[in-house]
């Protein structure tokens, strides 16, 4: 790794080599290499990138440490960036669109300010050498910088919009600009306005790579929205595949449609639970052309979700479920709510296929001693439980359900310790959604406590003695609270799937090699069965939102 100082960057740790004059040389070599071939290859143009990536280290003050012609003044600064366009330009010619994303104030103290923005956006213009700016504000070097140039769920919508259209009244030039625009109507503001030439909505795009096509069809009220739960970025900088929360078949387009085909033989399906799985089940199955009806015990459809955005950090969360709805209402699911299905209700269905989506509840039996004196996140997220005044949440499970409960203790006044037998808290929140829960927990002076666990729990006078253990072996600890939380996931509510298995065709066993390979189920034990037979979701086993909607996706696109 190299760059034009020494400075180690927070996020990914390495300290880089001080770049050299013979570095620069095959560097700018390299950067013209690549874009003659992408113009081979019959692309249109390309964009460099300059916000938290090598241009902009030589940019920045913070992090441009050479003499010389490459550091000091802000055009020496620039001289890697201008040499590196004049020999793209020898390569590509001038027909060829070269345009350029970069940070027009990295708001950092010491670093690039708003007149170092504007002055580099003219040189930019002026240099000849440059179609359009894509302009953006910020540092990505801190898990809390990236976040605020790219906002997740809960953080305000298109922050940097006004700042990029000042660029753009700054330079006359095609101006661009991206950072959660995830709404047709704030781009078309934004074009309308004058602020910016073209939105980038690029989370919005992986929620729904049928936005254009909705617009034109005069059908945006169909376009899948972008929630903003930063499933998409969280993963890739773990290193994994670029998945979206809302749409499973992004990132998977070899194996999982985003356009759903009829079936051959339409067929009764009858779905038991409308959370997020139930509801991507029923919608699927309806778009196949089945007759589809959906028994919820609740009075709204949302399941976990619901509960979920009962916080207003993760309000945006029940578009998953309005989105769904309204599709089913569209394609004429029926929906039978108030309705505590049992294997009779089901059955004078006279349903074809089953699907059991009905979730899970919390699993809080999880100590040597005193159950019975927690209280689970969903407890404490519901209402069903009051916050206490000195309180221990032990997080098990390290997903958004321990981070909402400490949030909501912590502001109704309380001391609050988050603990956790893992390395890292909240594990399953990756670190750009972490990032404004910490800052709103650090705020309120929340305690986090990794490595250590929670073994069991026994009054103590007015208050619980929490007595605390390690996997590491050998020590003991106590803690004198007056409420304990226990967040460990789901276990199951699966009683009416056990009920329904022995009227089943399939025993409710799944043909994994069919499902993997896109084929119908098609696995017959049961000569007796008059249904096939299926659960999905929680009421397999605690998982995520994805992986829900996953499961009724990939299952029912072949009924």
């Amino acid at each position: 790794m190299v760059a034009p100082g020494h400075e180690r960057e927070v996020a990914h740790k390495a300290f880089p080599k001080k770049i050299e004059d013979w570095d620069i040389a095959r560097i700018i070599e390299d950067y013209a290499d690549a874009a003659e071939r992408m113009k081979d290859a019959g692309l249109d143009g390309i964009e460099l990138q300059a916000y938290g990536h090598l241009m902009d280290q030589f940019w920045s003050p913070l992090t441009n440490e050479l003499d010389g012609p490459y550091g000091g003044s802000l055009e020496n600064r620039l001289r890697f960036t201008f040499d590196t366009l004049g020999a793209i330009r020898a390569r590509v010619g001038n027909g060829f669109i070269v345009g350029i994303r970069y940070t027009a104030d990295e708001d950092l103290p010491g670093g690039l300010t708003k007149a170092d923005g504007l002055e580099i956006s003219r040189r930019l213009k002026d240099s000849g050498m440059v179609d359009f700016l894509n302009v953006i504000r910020g540092h990505i070097d801190t898990d809390a910088g990236l976040t605020d140039v790219i906002p997740v769920q809960g953080m305000r919508s298109a922050p940097h919009l006004d700042f990029a259209g000042e660029m753009r009244a700054a330079t006359g030039f095609p101006t661009f600009h991206a950072a959660k625009i995830q709404d047709v109507a704030t781009a078309r503001h934004a074009i309308a306005s004058g602020k910016l030439d073209m939105v980038g909505m690029t989370r919005a795009h992986m929620a729904d790579p049928h936005i254009v096509a909705k617009i034109l069809r005069g059908e945006e009220d169909r376009i899948r929205p972008c929630v903003g739960a930063n499933y998409c970025l969280d993963r890739i900088y773990q290193g994994g595949m670029a998945l979206c929360l809302h749409n499973p078949a992004t990132g998977r387009e070899l194996e999982q449609p985003h356009m759903i085909r009829k079936a051959r033989e339409t067929r009764r399906v009858v779905i038991v639970g409308a959370g997020p799985a139930g509801v991507e089940a029923a919608r699927v199955a309806a778009e196949r052309g089945h007759e589809v009806i959906v028994l919820e015990a609740a009075n709204d459809a949302g399941g976990q979700i619901r509960l979920t955005a009962q916080s207003p950090r993760r309000a945006e969360m029940m578009q998953i479920i309005q989105w769904r709805m309204s599709e089913c209402a569209r394609l004429g699911v029926g929906f039978r709510f108030n309705n505590l299905a049992d294997a009779a209700a089901v059955l004078a269905e006279a349903p074809d296929v089953v699907v059991i989506a009905t979730g899970g509840l919390p699993h809080t039996e999880v100590l040597a001693a005193g159950n019975d004196l927690v209280v689970s996140a969903w407890d404490i997220l519901s209402g069903d439980a009051q916050p206490g005044r000195n309180v221990l949440i032990y997080d098990d499970a390290g997903d958004y359900a321990g981070l909402q409960a400490a949030e909501k203790i912590a502001g109704a006044g309380a001391r609050v310790e988050v603990m956790t037998r893992d390395r890292s808290l909240a594990s399953e929140v990756m670190a750009m959604s972490l990032t404004p829960f910490m800052r709103a927990l650090q705020g309120q002076d929340v305690t986090f406590t990794v490595t250590w666990k929670l073994d069991a729990v026994r009054r103590d006078g007015n208050g619980l003695a929490a007595i605390i253990g390690s996997d590491y072996g050998g020590v003991t600890r106590m803690r004198q609270v007056d409420q304990v939380v226990v967040n460990h996931g789901t276990r199951p509510l699966d009683d009416l799937y056990f009920d329904l298995r022995a009227g089943s065709v399939n025993l409710g066993a799944v043909d994994y090699e069919a499902l993997i390979a896109g084929r119908p189920q098609s696995l017959g034990r049961n000569p007796a069965g008059t249904y096939r037979l299926f659960r999905i979701g929680d009421a397999v086993a605690a998982r995520n939102t994805h992986a829900a909607i996953y499961d009724a996706l990939r299952l029912m696109k072949n009924i």
